[in-house]
């Protein structure tokens, strides 16, 4: 589902298989099927049109550009009619087939379904009349193409007798379809998926599609894979407590030959800024006590702005850190730019690529100029490029015409240097200078016009690497590569830093540690929008995927206030934490998390009340820890954050009942209570008096200890250094 993890399988099959996975086409849905369509494309058509191998593939942002200019066309306004929703709701109509007619039978009669309608018919004409595909028709068209031509489809079929797809879980109904008629002849089909890991709903991935595979294909055969490799058993034990409560599933028993593992801990916080400080501290705790590595560990969240105020606090700690998913370098302005001029050396014909730099820089070509040459293009049904070769009677000013016909001969001669062998590379630096691209961003002491020139070098740099490595380099082949990378392909393993990434996006990776943040109620699960009903399994299955990227440790952490719409909002800690099994989650001071049976933590629906804050507060007045709503074992007002004495908790008079105006309807789930498990052996020595050498403060003497279970401290005096506080189990002091 990566160009990455692509890679890397074909790396694999080679070695297995020596030279001959050459001849395997290994790739992406997308990729595989674009390959398909460069030499099936003629058979591609629309009226009149028709599509050529030199197709352009649409990116997101590209193709909201060209229904913005359609909604333009249609005078309607784009900011009441969103061109991403549009593009959204066009997108899951592809992936159901469902064309622009039968979406106009279907829809509704609303104006803003109308305008979808509309835009929709427009937007497929003007696709093919642009020489160009969104990613969705990529997966489309190829069923259209073996549904009208029998002999195309047999001729694929004939060619994949053997079909392996991987993360079979995660496909949609068109890549379920087009599968279907690939397998159709001979049945020959594997497929690998795991549905605990069934994410991607909201990209029209269907989870029945391996939940029913026996009954798509009833005489497969069915290997269950049971054992994992990566994680620990207290890690698997997490995972699979929470994942069992789903009722779509497949049965299976995971197990592993790995230890017991090290603790799971949970971090309670006051807010999110105490949140990112203390995963910050953990981080450099985890790197000096484990000696974990940076690039081994990740921070992973449920939504993308989670990562700012991470992002700050790493920087004050000095942690090197990777965003993925952030402004990609393929993003930046200077390059799209770069890029869409590239597009028009090998398809003239989009229009979105065309309308982005046919001013840039500056020519002289302004709106009204370009709106007479868009208005000449529809009405003559043709592509915006074909109507700059002839601007007669349209009341355009010398000096744009003028303007109109150098950047169209530079384009046709660029062209011509591609088509005579000219590296890439060189056409490109041609490109830059001769365009007036290089010059607009001359500017002495503007930094910003710095960094836009060294990124176009970078991307200068990039070409000529793919030159260099690529067997068989074309603009063509380059382009599509770049269309098709996605936000994981940026990972990079082995810089040395800290990642911070959407666990979406950390889907298929592992780390040594993971810190999963943000373990709050309308967060993680996120809140449904309205209208719609909360998909409480998939948000299981999000959890179950976090919680199974970590090998080693593993922490959670959630906050018991955080800042929403510019107001401090009460948190209720995610349901997913009380679903884990009792005694697999500790908090920092030791304890463990156990259900107790007849007490009221936090309703169970999305935005239910809090609970035991009046329990909370009370405890906390009195410098000791309140639970409900605020969360097990956090101190309220007048004590430390996150350190709790077990007799404030459990005991038999149980104030964490619900509030007598509590709204009605809530569920009522069991909440938890916090027990400490019995100290580890090895720090029965430690008792006070005792006489310890520390490598660093050298002799002392234990005056204090706190039992605190796996967390127990202790304060040793030490003659030359004062007294210091020390959790034995990372002190690393010896008892003399």
């Amino acid at each position: 589902f990566t160009n990455k993890a692509a890679a890397e399988m074909r790396e694999r099959i080679s070695a297995l298989i020596d030279d001959t996975a050459s001849t395997v086409w290994m790739g992406t849905f997308h990729s595989v099927f674009s390959k398909i369509l460069r030499g099936e494309a003629d058979k591609i058509r629309l009226g009149e049109y028709s599509l050529s191998s030199g197709y352009s593939i649409l990116d997101t942002n590209a193709s909201e550009s060209q229904i913005k200019l359609i909604l333009e066309e249609l005078k309607r306004d784009p900011k009441q009619f969103p061109p991403r929703m549009i593009r959204n709701a066009i997108s899951s109509a592809k992936n159901q087939l469902i064309g622009p007619a039968e979406y106009r039978l279907r829809s509704g009669d609303t104006t803003f379904q109308r305008v979808i309608s509309d835009v929709y018919e427009r937007y497929a004409v003007e696709l093919i009349k642009m020489n160009s595909m969104d990613f969705d028709d990529l997966l489309v068209k190829p069923i259209d193409l073996f549904r009208d031509h029998p002999e195309v489809l047999e001729k694929y079929q004939q060619k994949f007798k053997y079909i392996l797809i991987d993360e079979y879980q995660d496909t949609n109904h068109a890549q379920y379809v087009v599968t279907k008629q690939l397998a159709g002849a001979h049945k020959n089909l594997c497929v690998v998926g795991d549905d605990a890991q069934s994410i991607y709903s909201f990209r029209g991935a269907d989870i029945s599609n391996i939940l029913d595979f026996k009954k798509d294909y009833p005489e497969a055969m069915e290997i269950p894979l049971e054992v994992n490799y990566r994680s620990t058993k207290r890690i698997l034990q997490c995972a699979d407590s929470v994942i069992k409560r789903n009722d779509a599933r497949l049965e299976k028993t995971l197990r592993t030959n790995n230890a017991e593992g090290e603790p799971i801990i949970l971090l309670e916080n006051f807010d999110e800024r105490d949140e990112a400080n203390r995963v910050a501290q953990h981080i450099r705790d985890v790197q000096y006590r484990d000696g974990i590595k940076f690039n081994e560990m990740a921070v992973l969240f449920r939504t993308n702005y989670q990562s700012r105020v991470l992002e700050e606090a790493f920087r004050g700690r000095d942690i090197p850190h990777q965003v993925v998913g952030g402004l990609s370098f393929y993003d930046r302005k200077e390059i799209k730019d770069a890029l869409a001029y590239m597009t028009l050396l090998v398809n003239p014909r989009n229009n979105v690529a065309l309308h982005r730099v046919i001013n840039v820089p500056s020519r002289g070509i302004g709106k009204k100029t370009l709106n007479e040459l868009l208005a000449k293009a529809s009405s003559k049904n043709m592509p915006l490029w074909t109507a700059l070769a002839d601007t007669e009677g349209l009341g355009i000013r010398p000096q744009a015409v003028s303007a109109i016909r150098e950047f169209r001969d530079l384009i046709v001669e660029l062209q011509g240097d591609l088509a005579g062998g000219v590296s890439i590379s060189k056409v490109f630096a041609k490109l830059m200078q001769r365009s007036g691209y290089l010059n607009a961003m001359k500017g002495e002491h503007d930094f910003d016009l710095q960094v836009r020139r060294d990124n176009i070098q970078e991307l200068q740099n990039a070409i000529s690497y793919y030159e260099t490595y690529s067997k068989n380099p074309t603009l063509q082949s380059y382009l599509q590569e770049l269309s098709l990378f996605s936000d994981t392909d940026k990972y990079d393993e082995n810089k040395p830093a800290v990642t911070l990434m959407t666990i979406h996006a950390s889907k298929g990776l592992e780390f040594s540690a993971v810190w999963i943040v943000g373990m709050e109620e309308n967060l993680f699960p996120i809140a449904p929008r309205e209208g719609e009903e909360p998909n409480l399994e998939e948000e299981r299955r999000l959890m179950y995927v976090a919680i199974t990227r970590a090998k080693e440790r593993l922490f959670f952490s959630h906050c018991k206030q955080r800042r929403k719409f510019g107001e401090e909002q009460v948190q209720l800690r995610s349901r997913f934490l009380d679903e884990v099994d009792a005694g697999v989650v500790r908090t920092e001071s030791g304890a463990t998390i156990r259900q107790k049976q007849g007490s009221f933590g936090h309703g169970s629906g999305f935005g239910g009340r809090v609970d035991g804050i009046s329990g909370g507060l009370r405890g906390g007045m009195n410098g000791h820890a309140g639970s409900g709503g605020y969360g097990m074992g956090s101190a309220g007002m007048g004590s430390s954050l996150g350190d709790s004495e077990p007799g404030d908790i459990d005991n038999d008079h149980d104030w964490r009942s619900p509030l007598p105006n509590r709204r009605p309807g809530i569920s009522r789930s069991p909440s938890r209570r916090i027990e400490y498990d019995h100290e580890p052996e090895e720090f029965a020595p430690y008792v006070v008096g005792a006489e310890v050498m520390h490598t660093k403060f050298g002799k002392g003497k234990i005056i204090q200890r706190e039992n605190l279970g796996w967390e127990t401290k202790v304060v040793v005096f030490f003659r030359t250094h004062g007294n210091k506080t020390m959790r034995l189990r990372a002190a690393k002091l010896q008892v003399l």
